[in-house]
């Protein structure tokens, strides 16, 4: 029983720290609009994460996990350095932080729905 309750501790632990840093709590509740261009990229899991420059200074976007950025019709290539992209999201809570948590991005006029239960 102890082993058990050992285990089951470890997993809601390991859990629950997982989702206060890859959640929302770290946004703002106010969207944003960043328009700047991509000069690097890494994406994969838990997330991707792209660097902008907009305006001369240096801006952090997360966008979405490999799976929804397929499901959104985002493909790695057009998330490459050197793309003009426009990304719509939630802002850091901190107003020191230049970084946005990606909702929609648009990238040559065409707009891409991450989270559409966000909408």
């Amino acid at each position: 029983m102890n082993r058990w309750l050992l285990t089951l501790s470890i997993f809601l632990l390991s859990f629950t720290t997982a989702l206060a840093h890859h959640g929302w709590r770290w946004t703002s509740d106010t969207n944003v609009e960043v328009i700047g261009v991509i000069e690097s990229a890494t994406l994969g899991n838990p997330h991707g994460v792209l660097i902008l420059d907009v305006e001369g200074q240096k801006w952090t976007a997360e966008v979405g996990q490999p799976w929804r950025n397929q499901r959104a019709g985002l493909t790695d290539e057009m998330m490459s350095k050197g793309t003009e992209i426009t990304i719509d999201g939630q802002r850091s809570a901190d107003p020191k932080e230049l970084r946005v948590k990606a909702e929609r991005i648009i990238i040559d006029g065409k707009r891409y729905v991450l989270y559409p239960e966000r909408n």
